[in-house]
């Protein structure tokens, strides 16, 4: 790997070379210690012919020569056009599906391996041109036997050689981060590229992905806001996906959204309505939301309906995370400031010690502009920063578990950026937060919770029974006695009664505490197991 990895930089020092993108490095702002490298760099010491391509196209190139990883970040920088010049981010856009095919026969030649079966036997029709071209995979038009019109996606050959290689690299500058920069260790980029590493080679299973599209599509069925293709299980092969054909119009062409006269405030309400459905009710969503993978379905234009293909990557949330940024949010759009700096004291995130009123008055600072401004005026580049600063204060650690979710965050905003500007993103957002939040504080929802827990009783019984008894006779041979000869009838009552009442005391507080019923459906078992048995 290391040999590998040596090979991959020098790809990318050529590739850097080639595209003349050390110029556009050096065109920037920088200090003068790093302006002053460019006069040791020995490709610079002769004259260079200067290229015809603008700065957008030379860069665009540079991360298709480069490979996926590099191909996925300029899809990410490419809708934040807040951030970037518009002939960047125009070029950039063509990253998002007009990715170079690679050969056509060599597609058909490696379909017909995973299904064990010539193309004609499987399907009525294929074209052998692509339909479209991403950095993973490619996709061809075809019917099945059946008559049904499917889009057949085969993964690229060759690739994880190349992403071992990029990632090898991440990993030394994330470590070498890590050592050498203190604010860069509360940003955890060994655990943020661990984390891609397993993200980017499951999206390399495109069975992951049909059970991911199968999923979602079974989240949101029959609703007016998400349709997600059928999937043909038969055909799905670890490097072959088939799925139903749609025909919608690309939620970037804005020209013929308006021509078939488009709600566009109400899709990019509902964009942000499905973003926090996927989150809070479900913990399931697409992360994987840049304009190549969303659609607009033409039926009904005045009750716009999104089309979600390429479900490769999605996240999810542990109960606690999103308890945690559910009250995060609330308190944001309470503008409960001290409310936010508790939880995130309370969470860990920053030191118990940290001075609960400096704390508010910072995020105070950062978060009170951005309030009651449509997205058109609110400069998020700027707000990102801020907090960045006032991480850096108050030694705030990035979680690494919502890395996907703030990605995922960075494509919804420049959506809706693109779809309509005076959007307002937290307005929007704050009534299904609510709601959310008034269900999962209802009886039902407590019973619910009730159930799942007792339905683990059992088991939890058992293993409290072999810890007591292990405890009790470390050095037996046997850590399982009989529970009957045991002597220490009364202090086994006592625990169990212990047990009994902390349950009861913790489950009627806790929905106000929102500590969850899980500690109190453990306590009230091991406490009734305890005392029937004794």
């Amino acid at each position: 790997m290391k040999l590998l990895a040596v090979r991959r930089l020098f790809r990318i020092q050529r590739v850097v070379i080639r595209y003349q993108l050390d110029d556009l490095l050096f065109a920037l702002p920088l200090p003068w210690f790093l302006l002053a490298v460019r006069y040791v760099l020995p490709w610079r010491w002769f004259p260079r012919k200067k290229l015809e391509l603008n700065r957008g196209a030379r860069l665009r190139l540079a991360l298709q020569d480069l490979g996926p990883i590099f191909i996925k970040f300029g899809q990410i920088l490419s809708t934040r056009r807040d951030l970037l010049p518009e002939d960047i981010a125009d070029e950039l856009m063509l990253l998002q599906d007009r990715v170079p095919p690679f050969d056509p026969q060599l597609s058909m030649k490696l379909i017909e391996e995973q299904l064990g079966k010539k193309i004609s036997e499987v399907f009525s029709r294929f074209d052998v041109e692509p339909l479209a071209s991403a950095s993973v995979a490619q996709v061809h038009a075809a019917q099945l036997k059946t008559g049904e019109e499917v889009v057949v996606k085969v993964i690229r050959p060759g690739l994880k050689p190349i992403i071992g290689q990029d990632l090898a690299w991440l990993f030394i500058l994330a470590r070498a981060a890590e050592r050498f920069s203190a604010d860069a260790r509360l940003l955890h980029p060994v655990d943020v590229v661990a984390d891609y590493e397993k993200t980017i080679y499951d999206e390399l299973d495109l069975l992951r992905e049909a059970a991911n599209a199968s999923q979602l599509k079974r989240n949101f069925e029959g609703s007016p806001l998400l349709y997600v293709p059928q999937v043909y299980w038969d055909w799905c092969r670890p490097k072959v996906l088939v799925m139903e054909r749609i025909y919608g119009v690309q939620v970037t062409d804005l020209a013929t959204l308006a021509d078939q006269r488009t709600d566009m405030k109400m899709l990019a309400e509902r964009g942000v309505e499905i973003f926090f459905t996927q989150v809070f009710r479900d913990s399931f969503f697409h992360a994987d939301m840049h304009p190549g993978n969303i659609f607009v379905s033409t039926v009904n234009p005045w009750s716009p309906q999104y089309i979600a293909i390429d479900c490769g990557i999605v996240g999810s949330l542990t109960p606690e995370d999103q308890d945690y940024l559910a009250r995060n949010l609330f308190a944001f759009f309470k503008r409960d400031y001290r409310r936010v700096a508790q939880l995130h004291i309370d969470s860990g995130w920053v030191p118990a010690e940290t001075k609960l009123n400096e704390f508010e008055a910072a995020i105070r600072t950062v978060c009170e502009p951005i309030f009651e401004k449509p997205l058109k005026d609110i400069s998020f580049g700027q707000v990102l920063m801020r907090l960045f600063q006032t991480a850096r204060r108050f030694n705030m650690e990035v979680q690494p578990q919502l890395v996907l979710l703030q990605k995922t965050l960075l494509n919804i905003e420049g959506l809706g950026r693109q779809l309509y500007p005076d959007l307002d993103l937290w307005n929007t957002a704050q009534p299904f937060l609510e709601r959310w939040m008034r269900e999962r504080m209802s009886p039902k929802t407590v019973l619910g919770n009730l159930h799942s827990q007792m339905e683990q009783l059992p088991h939890l019984a058992n293993m409290t029974r072999d810890l007591l008894e292990r405890m009790s006779q470390p050095h037996a041979k046997d850590p399982a006695p009989p529970w009957k000869e045991r002597k220490d009838d009364w202090f086994l009552r006592l625990l169990g009664a212990a047990h009994l009442v902390g349950g009861v005391m913790l489950a009627i507080g806790g929905p106000l505490n929102s500590l969850g019923h899980w500690p109190a459906g453990v306590m009230v078992a091991v406490g009734v197991y305890l005392i029937v048995r004794r």
